[in-house]
């Protein structure tokens, strides 16, 4: 069974998948679009990888706000969330994401990463945090077992 994790942005969706044995997650690519409405080509991909790493199940990163409350960015990701499933006929799991894209930033700087070159690579590397975070934890665990 293999997961994949996406990082759901305004013009972007970081891309994750789990390794065979759902113990760790991989950064695949990042998926850019010229705006943030044109979902068309960015779900086509999607649905290209799924296909390719026969993923299973999705998990996909929900953006709360520092106090528990939802945003705006939090609305669109619900229906990304419904398009997703609808789409692809898959499980889409929600993973609070808060704080991974500045995890994702301190890894790629520790990682000597220059500024410019960051953004190319920083969705993708949210997207694993996403993804490792939900696999470790006890629903993501069930799911990989199986039970």
């Amino acid at each position: 069974m293999r997961i994949m994790g996406l990082d759901y942005g305004s013009r972007t969706v970081g891309v994750a998948v789990s390794d065979g044995l759902g113990l760790t997650a991989q950064g695949v690519e990042t998926i850019t679009r010229s705006q943030e409405n044109k979902l068309r080509k960015t779900c086509a991909r999607i649905e290209e990888l799924i296909a390719e790493y026969e993923v299973t199940a999705i998990v996909l990163g929900f953006p709360k706000n520092m106090n528990n409350t939802l945003g705006d960015r939090a609305e669109k990701t619900l229906a990304f969330r419904q398009m997703l499933e609808k789409r692809t006929g898959l499980d889409v799991f929600m993973w609070d994401e808060r704080l991974t894209t500045v995890e994702a930033e301190h890894v790629l700087i520790e990682g000597g990463v220059r500024r410019e070159n960051r953004k190319a690579h920083v969705d993708k590397i949210a997207a694993v945090f996403i993804l490792q975070g939900f696999m470790d934890s006890p629903e993501g665990r069930r799911l990989l077992s199986g039970t």
